[in-house]
């Protein structure tokens, strides 16, 4: 397996060993995030653009970034 260093914006394409996983919510045209574990860290693309850029979180980025969207505190930017 080919090491990859994990820095926010590598090309998603990069990351041969990540399984991604679309949310069952999305719309069915390609309007959705997805993520896939890579290592340690949760990577996050656009389904819009699979080979495009990814962010990368911790667990605890990502688990603190969810607790804020299940109680709405991010509905303002979804409107």
């Amino acid at each position: 397996m080919k090491v990859v260093e994990l820095l926010n914006g590598i090309g998603a394409g990069q990351l041969q060993d990540a399984r991604w996983v679309k949310a069952r919510a999305s719309d069915g045209l390609n309007e959705c995030v997805e993520l896939a574990e890579v290592g340690e860290s949760i990577a996050m693309r656009n389904s819009r653009d699979p080979e495009g850029p990814a962010l990368i979180f911790t667990r605890s980025e990502l688990a603190a970034f969810v607790n804020g969207a299940s109680k709405g505190e991010f509905d303002a930017m979804t409107v």
